[in-house]
């Protein structure tokens, strides 16, 4: 602002002022990044059939805001089915995971075979029907799935080297599955509008690991295990900031640990 007026004086000031507290505002996310390597583990890109994408963008926006160098990761296999997200129907089609993952890394993702949980500090699982369907078939199989052999081989790695795992969603129950005894929060227990898939507590059990109730702005930390969970959109009634504010406060939790 040029000029020497009391007005443009006033005008410097206002500015300055304005400048400075909008300095202050971006200091915390300056003080809390880190140097963390943090693999992400996808199942496809859509919720009914792959990675819930606002939870995965979610992830990805908050590990970069805190300065973990990521990297993306999906099974090289086909999806168990492709689903129209307009009508909800089965498709014919077939579809790749690893290739619809990378519309939402845009195009940065390894096959997850190619996963050692010695090259990272923490390991990041958004939702999504994909993790049931296509990380494992928790979907078909409840208390009796079964986990996809890499799935299942990173999460045992990961917790026998004490590193985090982050996990949202519906994703909480295949880490249940990996390490039986773990706790994790998928939200509510009692079916409603609010908590329209509790009935995947009973999985969990199953699987002989333990369910804590948790609401849409809360996240469970097992200190024993390192493992983080939130509910995110296993809430019927969140709105989009909400599921934001929920896998945010779950990859902080991870990095904390990492």
């Amino acid at each position: 602002v040029r000029g020497s007026s009391p007005q443009t004086h006033m005008l410097r000031r206002v500015l300055l002022s304005k400048a400075a507290r909008s300095s202050s505002w971006t200091r915390p996310f300056a003080s809390a990044s880190t140097t963390k390597n943090v693999a992400v583990v996808l199942a496809g890109s859509g919720v009914y059939d792959g990675s819930e994408i606002t939870e995965a963008v979610a992830a990805l926006v908050t590990l970069a805001r805190r300065g973990a160098a990521v990297t993306c990761f999906a099974p090289d296999k086909d999806q168990f089915h492709v689903v129209n997200h307009t009508s909800g129907e089965e498709q014919s089609e077939a579809r790749n995971v690893l290739v619809e993952s990378a519309r939402i890394a845009r195009g940065a993702v390894t096959p997850l075979s190619n996963l050692r949980a010695d090259d990272f500090d923490a390991v990041v699982i958004p939702g999504g029907f994909g993790a049931a369907k296509n990380l494992s078939n928790l979907a078909f199989k409840g208390g009796e799935a079964t986990l996809d052999v890499d799935v299942d081989r990173v999460l045992k790695e990961f917790h026998s080297q004490q590193k985090p795992v982050g996990v949202c969603c519906i994703a909480p129950a295949i880490v249940a599955k990996a390490i039986p005894g773990c706790s994790v929060t998928l939200g509510g227990e009692e079916e409603s509008a609010d908590w329209p898939y509790a009935g995947t507590c009973g999985a969990i059990a199953a699987f002989g690991s333990i369910h804590v109730e948790h609401s849409i702005t809360e996240i469970h930390v097992d200190l024993v295990n390192k493992i983080v969970s939130s509910p995110a959109y296993m809430s019927g009634t969140a709105a989009p900031h909400q599921v934001f504010d929920s896998v945010e406060k779950m990859v902080d939790g991870t990095l904390e640990l990492a």
